[in-house]
């Protein structure tokens, strides 16, 4: 996609997007055979609902319709969330991943694994498991010293003994849609 279409759509979406108060993550134009797919990801602190996703492909293909940003070859919208293993790049996608273990690589070398206990501006507080019975250790790491970062999917994790009800009801209505 050229830099221009790309500006392009994405001055046109972004308003449509902000106005959900979710977050424009990616545009992305691939070819598909004889059509292309136009894949808008969107997310929030609170994330993104099915429905939310449908009402803004609505009006993102209206406002598609209705200029010339795709051109006149056939194209499918997708509007959707990051998936699990997206990169972690923005500060906010660390705030949104607080509770959640992460593997990380460093500008120095070598690699940390470890749970992500608090954001601020500059950077990281983590929790780094203890090895063979040992207690976990805490680390502080600036988002300067962090070259990719990616949450860790843990199918196994106990639950927080400090979680509310809320935060359970809510993941089981999420597992439901």
């Amino acid at each position: 996609m050229s830099t221009t279409q790309s500006e392009r759509l994405r001055g046109l979406l972004e308003p449509l997007v902000a106005a959900r108060d979710l977050d424009l993550e990616e545009i992305e134009v691939t070819p598909a055979g004889k059509r292309r797919v136009l894949r808008i990801v969107v997310d929030s602190d609170d994330g993104v609902q099915l429905d939310e996703c449908a009402e803004l492909s609505r009006e993102a293909s209206q406002v598609l319709d209705d200029t010339d940003a795709m051109g006149g070859a056939p194209y499918t919208l997708e509007v959707t969330s990051p998936g699990a293993d997206r990169p972690l790049t923005e500060p906010r996608h660390y705030r949104r991943a607080v509770g959640r273990l992460v593997k990380a690589q460093l500008h120095e070398g070598g690699e940390l694994v470890a749970r992500i206990i608090a954001v601020d501006d500059e950077g990281l507080d983590l929790e780094v498991p203890g090895v063979k019975g040992r207690k976990p250790t805490a680390r502080r790491v600036a988002f300067s010293e962090i070259a990719k970062a990616r949450v860790e999917i843990e199918f196994n994790r106990k639950q927080d003994k400090g979680r509310d009800d809320s935060a359970e009801q809510n993941d089981e209505s999420q597992e439901e849609a």
